[in-house]
């Protein structure tokens, strides 16, 4: 994880308005610095102005003492400098200040009229100091020494510490904006591996939906007729021997296939996933990896499970529930063609545990099974009759959890398709399912 911006910004530590207590000694150490520089100075500046020395120390100090204010308001710092000028003291006030301004985040105008302003009183005093040392004789230099002096002293003093206060200045605001990007980019990342997490734990409860939507359709099938057989098996037991027999191997058949279809379920489901275990912080990259392994893995399970059934098969299991009693018609309208795997596999199971449901709630109900191919799209209905009484009383009642028909919709939605399933008005129950075939 990178070091965000957040970590960067100084605590404050420091008292009124520094944010460290480093600042608040430098500024003061550099207050005492130009306080006593213009107290020294103060005391020419009161010979020449015919003012008690005394004054014109007290005037120094206070002046420059004004440079604790630098960090807060540097206006007034740069305001003092260029009204001691004319005194002839302030030169470190006068640095400082403008290289404290020009690094603030004043608008450009502001330090380029303040720096104006200091260059010019510093030209003028300059100018007015090489004038009268001439005239006293103690420059023995020309005319020409006067403006070059007058311009070279006001660029050197004006010009560095402005120049040098804009580069920090600009400086600074890079790292603050970087700082600040870097902590937009970590909260994006954050975002989307959070984003991440979410479609990983999705796609495993897609999943785990899934293959326990395939394990009832499945499973839940062969078990009913497994049990539909064992209670003829009983009754026909002593009666007709070799019936009796038949049913048993149907039995033993269907528990074969039940098993077999159960390993491969949870073969998927032991290879596809993962042992809960204590969550850890990983990598913003593994956690992209992880969920396009996991989205992977889903690809491979659907694919897996995409190999069949196929519509094909569904004579055979209308022969199965056959087998066990009931009375199944089936009708096919329009040309038989192939369809995606999915498309078939949907419509199989749908088919697969309506008939299931007969066996559990109207065992011995004469069932009907339409299947129509259309144009662009395949429907198909079950529909049973009212059990007969006498009937029904002799199969085995079979317990159910509610998730046939919750299943079916799912599958038919997943897809794009319209499920309906109720009663019908002579007793019975329907279950009608469209299907887009592409």
């Amino acid at each position: 994880m990178t070091t965000t911006g957040e970590d960067h910004a100084p605590a404050r530590g420091g008292p009124w308005w520094w944010d460290r207590r480093r600042g608040a000694v430098l500024d003061v150490g550099l207050a005492l610095a130009s306080a006593l520089e213009c107290a020294v100075e103060g005391v020419p500046f009161a010979r020449d102005a015919g003012i008690p020395a005394t004054a014109g120390v007290l005037f120094g100090l206070l002046a420059g003492s004004v440079l604790v204010v630098r960090r807060r308001w540097p206006i007034a710092v740069v305001l003092v400098t260029i009204a001691v000028t004319p005194a002839q003291m302030g030169a470190l006030m006068g640095i400082v200040g403008l290289y404290t301004l020009a690094a603030s985040e004043l608008p450009r105008r502001i330090i380029a009229s303040l720096a104006g302003m200091s260059l010019l009183g510093m030209l003028i005093v300059t100018y007015v100091q090489v004038r009268q040392d001439m005239a006293r004789g103690d420059m023995g230099v020309g005319e020409w020494f006067v403006p070059f002096a007058s311009i070279t002293t006001a660029l050197g003093v004006t010009a560095p510490p402005v120049l040098l206060g804009m580069y920090v200045g600009a400086r600074r605001r890079l790292m603050e904006s970087l700082r600040e990007r870097a902590d937009s980019l970590e909260r994006e990342l954050q975002l989307l591996a959070e984003r991440a997490e979410e479609r990983a734990e999705w796609a495993r409860n897609e999943e785990r939906t899934r293959i326990a939507r395939e394990m009832h359709d499945v499973v839940a099938h062969r078990v009913s007729l497994m049990v539909v057989h064992a209670a003829a098996l009983q009754a026909v037991a002593r009666k007709d021997p070799e019936k009796a027999v038949r049913n048993a191997a149907l039995v033993g058949d269907m528990g074969r296939q039940a098993l077999t279809e159960l390993r491969e379920m949870l073969g998927v489901l032991r290879s596809g996933s993962d042992a809960p275990r204590e969550r850890t912080p990983v990598p913003l990259a593994a956690v992209g990896a992880a969920a396009a392994a996991a989205a992977s893995r889903a690809a491979e399970d659907e694919g897996r499970a995409a190999e069949g059934p196929w519509l094909s098969e569904l004579d055979e299991l209308i022969g199965q529930s056959a087998a066990a009693g009931m009375v199944v018609a089936l009708s096919v309208e329009g040309e038989q063609r192939a369809y995606a795997p999915e498309v078939e596999q949907t419509a199989f199971r749908v088919v697969q545990e309506a008939l299931t449901n007969v066996h559990k709630h109207a065992a011995g109900a004469k069932t009907h099974v339409r299947l129509a191919h259309r144009v662009s799209e395949i429907a198909m209905q079950v529909e049973n009759e009212p059990p007969p009484e006498a009937s029904s009383a002799s199969f085995a009642r079979l317990p159910s959890g509610g998730n046939g028909l919750v299943g079916m919709k799912e599958r038919v939605s997943a897809l794009g398709g319209a499920f309906v399933s109720g009663p019908t008005d002579a007793g019975g129950f329907r279950v009608s399912a469209v299907i887009p075939a592409a």
